[in-house]
């Protein structure tokens, strides 16, 4: 499972953000060849091929350390919270929030009674998505280290992230 973000530049303070993505979309999951859009309404990034199953989450905050705190960890967890931040420190940036990401791979189905699972990914080894950005920005990328749940599949290991981007169009 791979927590994306993606924030505009200069100023970061434009970004991907899944609720408006969901409303014009109209739709739970990304659709190959619409794009993603911006706490302002604007496209950001395009889902340009997926080789998956198609199944990617956009309703579930990153994990944190108050996430591991409500699954009993007592001690420190790594958490995609935290990979933003370090990941935007390495290029002397700094989000100004932990936006809900696109989880890509991320399978939370939904019953007939309104109930969320959180349940093993779909995908298999060599699955991948392209990505092809509308603006300038920063993408940020975690590998999920949840291990506390069933999401990165048996073994609850997560896997290396590889990734391409697609220059704007």
């Amino acid at each position: 499972m791979v927590d994306t973000w993606a924030f505009a530049l200069p100023g970061l303070d434009e970004f991907m953000f899944m609720e408006h993505s969901r409303g014009t979309l109209r739709t739970m999951m990304p659709v190959l060849g619409k794009p993603l859009h911006t706490n302002r309404r604007r496209p950001i990034l395009t889902l340009e091929e997926d080789t998956s199953p198609g199944v990617h989450d956009t309703l579930i905050a990153a994990c944190d350390v108050h996430r591991y705190k409500q699954l009993g960890c007592t001690e420190h967890h790594d958490n995609c919270t935290d990979n933003l931040a370090a990941a935007m420190a390495e290029l002397d940036m700094t989000a100004p929030e932990t936006p809900c990401p696109l989880n890509l791979f991320m399978n939370n189905p939904w019953s007939a009674e309104g109930m969320l699972a959180f349940d093993p990914p779909m995908t298999k080894p060599g699955d991948n998505v392209t990505l092809r950005t509308h603006m300038r920005c920063v993408v940020a990328l975690s590998a999920c280290p949840m291990d506390m749940s069933p999401i990165n599949g048996i073994g609850q290991k997560p896997t290396e992230v590889h990734y391409k981007i697609l220059p704007a169009l």
